[in-house]
């Protein structure tokens, strides 16, 4: 039995993080993640950090090191009520202008105002977005099925630690379980409860079987999975992406390193 089942380094879990806006709470935010070892995505919207309520464009590269950062619409325009030519608009701009800060390629977005619809979808593509966040939640922790819908587990505000605790107890099973939390850090100062991330952020530190990344980073590696070519016996695999890749066989755990090809009969 093969089974995409381990991500890397064999973990068996995923935790990723999502904020947007980058207001200036984020930076309280972000030295909570840093101290846990916990690592996300913020999801900035690049034509509003003038405001003084906003992460300064100076900072924001050195602020948000070792973490990602995002398109959310240049000026935050709910794409779904808008033309396409302005769709374009807020979103190739976004990109452009946080390319220039942050030096990498912005690949992925958040959906200003929760709002999209199948035109939206189409711009997205247009503009070499690869994964967009919505709104919606699951509650549990399912491998998303479209990243241009990709449903969070919960909202901060949502039952995060009991979902936390479920998290951290959920069996194997043969499958791989993502764990994905989205908010804004100004909820924390307006509900006066940062020590609900902190306690949570706490709770799943440090933990083995959890691998800790950015939303591109899992975009990524799930995609690296479905690339690898198998022969049609499956006796052999070949990987032709820059990742290496980690699966199962029987549950044996087999890494593909990046271009190698691997004999997996036995």
């Amino acid at each position: 039995m093969l089974n995409f089942d381990r991500f890397p380094n064999n973990k068996r879990k995923a935790l990723t993080m999502s904020y947007d806006d980058g207001k200036t709470p984020d930076r309280r935010l972000v030295s909570i993640f840093n101290k846990y070892g916990i690592r996300g995505t913020f999801h900035i919207n690049y034509g509003l950090l003038p405001r003084p309520e906003r992460i300064n464009a100076e900072e924001l590269k050195e602020l948000y090191s070792g973490h990602e950062v995002s398109a959310h619409g240049v000026t935050h325009q709910s794409l779904s009520i808008t033309p396409k030519e302005n769709m374009i608009y807020e979103i190739m701009e976004d990109r452009k202008g946080l390319e220039r800060l942050v030096g990498y390629p912005v690949r992925g977005m958040s959906y200003p105002n929760g709002l999209y619809d199948d035109r939206v979808i189409d711009a997205l593509k247009v503009c070499g977005i690869e994964y967009c966040r919505a709104v919606e939640t699951t509650h549990d922790f399912r491998m998303p099925d479209d990243f241009l819908k990709w449903k969070g587990t919960c909202h901060h505000n949502q039952n995060l630690l009991e979902l936390g605790r479920a998290f951290l107890e959920q069996p194997y099973k043969n499958r791989p379980h993502i764990m994905y939390v989205w908010g804004h850090s100004y909820e924390f100062d307006r509900d006066n409860n940062w020590d609900l991330i902190e306690d949570f952020c706490k709770m799943m530190s440090g933990k083995d079987d959890i691998w800790y990344c950015t939303n591109i980073e899992f975009v990524d590696y799930v995609n690296a999975w479905k690339s690898l070519r198998f022969s049609a016996d499956c006796s052999l695999v070949y990987n032709p992406t820059a990742t290496d890749v980690w699966i199962s066989k029987n549950e044996k755990p087999i890494v593909i390193a990046s271009g190698s090809t691997v004999k997996l009969s036995d």
